[in-house]
C-alpha cells in the first residue's frame, strides 16, 4: 500500500482524519509486537520499515544469522568430535561464508513468515526511511528519491540499534568490521581480533574458534561478562582458554590500522597486536538520529537512547518507543513484549500489566550460557542465607548419550524457605533448560521451592534431570 500524499501542516486536533491510527517506525520485535496488538484490536495500522524486507536487525544481522551460524558451528565441532564419523586424522574445515549459507536460509524463512503476520492482519508496510515533521505528520523518503507524507494520530519509535562505530576506526576498510558488516566477510581469516568482549563478542570469538580461526579477544573488564554469576563467568574463561582463545583483560585501543593483508591494533598498555581482520563489538547506539527527534521536541541520549515512562509513553503525549531504543534489557523478546504492552497503554490509557522482573539471559557462546535470578554475589550482598545445589553434565546419561559433556546447572535457593532464588546453567541448550527453573521461579508460595525438583518425576534420560540431581546435592547441604 502506497501512502498518499499530503500537505504538511501541524494539528493535533483528535477531530483531524488521520491516514492512520498509528504508524510504527520499524519491523523488528518490539515494532512487530505492537503493531501486531493494534491490528487485532481493529486499529488501522502501518509500518515503517527503511529497508526491502521486514524482521529489522534481529532478523538479518543480529539474533537471527549469528544464532544461526553458531548452530551450524557447533554441529562442525561435534562432527569433528565424534569418533563415530571422524578418525580423528583429519578434520572437516568449512568457511565463514559456507556457514553464512545455511543461516541465509533461515533469514528467508524468517522475512516469509513475518511478511505473513502483516499481511493476514491487515498491517500496510511501508518501505523508507522516517522522520518527524511535527507529532502527527511523518515524512518518507524512498529509495528512489521520492518522498511522502503520512497522516497519524499515534506513533511508536521502534528503530532498533546498529554496532558503535568511533571515528578513529576506518570501518570502510575491507578488514575492519563491525558486528553488522562482519555477515559480508568473503574470505577466509586465519586470525582475527575481536574488541570488545561482551555478549556479541564472546558469541562471535566461539564461533570464530570453531572454525579453526587462531581469535584475540580484547576485554576492557577484569573479567568475562560480570554480570553473570562468577563460576558461570569463570566457566567461559576456562573453556575459551582451553580451545586456544586468548584473552586481554583490562585493555582499551589506542589506535587501530588497515594494511592491505591485516590489521593492526595498538594497546593503552604498550601491546601490539596483528591479524587478518577485526571485528569491533563494544557496544551499539540507537536508530534515533535520522528521526528529525528536534521537531517534535524529543531528544536523545548520547546512546541513541529514549527516555518513556511506565507506559512506554516519550514526553510527547502520543508518541511511545519500544525496544532497544529505550535501553535495557535490549533483548528481542522482551522488545516483543514491551510492544504488546505498549499497545495496550495506546488502547486504554495504561498497560496494567508489566514485563517480568527476572527476565532470563540468553549467550550463544560455544557452549551457551542462560541464567535468571540473583547471582551468589548479589546474595551475599544482600545477607540471604542461601545454598547452592549444582549438577554437572558430565554426569547425566542424555549429556553423555550426546557427548555433551561440559556444563552444569546451579541452583540458589533459600537455606530456611528453600525458595529458589536463581538458576545459572552453562553447556548445551542451556537457553533452553534455563525456563524449567523459570517457570517455578514465577510460582507464588510454596510452588516456588526446591521439592518441586526432588518430587518430579522427569523424563529420563533428559538434560532436565540436572534440575533433580542439582536439588538433591543441594539440600545434602542443610544442616540443624
Amino acid at each position: 500500500m502506497s501512502a498518499k500524499k499530503t500537505t504538511s501542516k501541524q494539528s493535533n486536533s483528535p477531530s483531524e482524519k488521520y491516514q492512520y491510527d498509528a504508524v510504527v517506525i520499524g519491523t523488528g520485535p518490539g515494532g512487530e509486537g505492537v503493531a501486531m496488538q493494534l491490528a487485532k484490536a481493529g486499529k488501522n495500522v502501518a509500518v515503517i520499515e527503511r529497508y526491502e524486507m521486514v524482521g529489522g536487525g534481529c532478523t538479518h544481522w543480529g539474533t537471527i544469522p549469528s544464532k544461526a551460524l553458531r548452530q551450524s558451528v557447533s554441529r562442525l565441532t561435534e562432527y569433528n568430535n565424534n569418533p563415530l564419523f571422524n578418525d580423528g586424522n583429519k578434520t572437516r574445515h568449512l568457511t565463514f561464508q559456507q556457514m553464512l549459507g545455511d543461516a541465509s536460509a533461515v533469514i528467508r524463512k524468517q522475512t516469509k513468515l513475518r511478511s505473513g503476520f502483516y499481511q493476514r492482519n491487515g498491517v500496510s508496510v511501508l518501505h523508507g526511511e522516517a522522520s518527524f515533521i511535527d507529532q502527527n505528520h511523518l515524512q518518507i523518503k524512498r529509495v528512489d528519491g521520492s518522498v511522502d507524507t503520512i497522516t497519524t494520530h499515534q506513533v511508536v519509535i521502534a528503530t532498533g540499534s546498529r554496532p558503535y562505530t568511533p571515528a578513529d576506526i576506518d570501518f570502510t576498510h575491507p578488514r575492519i568490521y563491525n558486528s553488522d558488516s562482519i555477515l559480508s566477510l568473503d574470505h577466509d581469516p586465519k586470525t582475527i581480533i575481536i574488541y570488545g568482549a561482551g555478549v556479541i563478542g564472546t558469541e562471535y570469538a566461539s564461533i570464530f574458534r570453531g572454525l579453526g580461526t587462531k581469535v584475540d579477544l580484547v576485554n576492557m573488564r577484569d573479567r568475562l561478562l560480570s554480570f553473570l554469576d562468577a563460576e558461570i563467568s569463570d566457566a567461559l574463561s576456562y573453556h575459551l582458554w582451553n580451545n586456544g582463545t586468548v584473552i586481554r583483560h583490562e585493555e582499551c585501543y589506542k589506535k587501530v590500522e588497515g594494511r592491505d593483508d591485516c590489521v593492526v591494533m595498538d594497546l593503552e598498555s604498550g601491546k601490539r597486536m596483528r591479524a587478518d581482520c577485526l571485528l569491533f563489538a563494544n557496544g551499539r547506539t540507537g536508530n534515533t538520529d535520522m528521526l528529525n527527534l528536534q521537531a517534535v521536541g524529543l531528544k536523545a541520549d548520547s546512546r541513541g537512547q529514549l527516555s518513556v515512562d511506565d507506559n512506554y509513553k516519550t514526553s510527547v503525549d502520543n508518541i511511545y518507543a519500544v525496544g532497544d531504543v529505550i535501553g535495557y534489557p535490549s533483548l528481542a523478546s522482551a522488545a516483543y513484549n514491551q510492544g504488546r504492552l505498549a499497545a495496550e497503554a495506546m488502547l486504554t490509557g495504561q498497560c496494567n500489566t508489566r514485563l517480568i522482573e527476572d527476565i532470563p539471559t540468553g549467550i550463544y557462546t560455544i557452549p551457551e550460557i542462560s541464567s535468571i535470578g540473583k547471582t551468589e554475589h548479589e546474595l551475599t550482598a544482600q545477607k540471604v542465607p542461601y545454598e547452592v545445589g549444582r549438577a554437572q553434565f558430565k554426569h547425566l546419561a542424555r549429556a553423555q548419550i550426546s557427548n555433551n559433556l561440559v556444563g552444569s546447572l546451579k541452583i540458589l535457593f533459600h537455606r530456611e524457605t528453600k525458595a529458589v532464588l536463581g538458576i545459572h546453567c552453562f553447556g548445551e541448550r542451556a537457553s533452553e533448560i534455563v525456563h524449567i527453573g523459570q517457570a517455578i521461579m514465577q510460582q507464588k508460595g510454596e510452588g516456588n521451592t526446591l521439592d518441586y525438583f526432588v518430587n518430579n518425576t522427569f523424563n529420563y534420560p533428559t538434560m532436565a534431570e540436572a534440575y533433580r540431581v542439582a536439588a538433591l546435592n543441594g539440600l545434602n547441604r542443610i544442616f540443624d
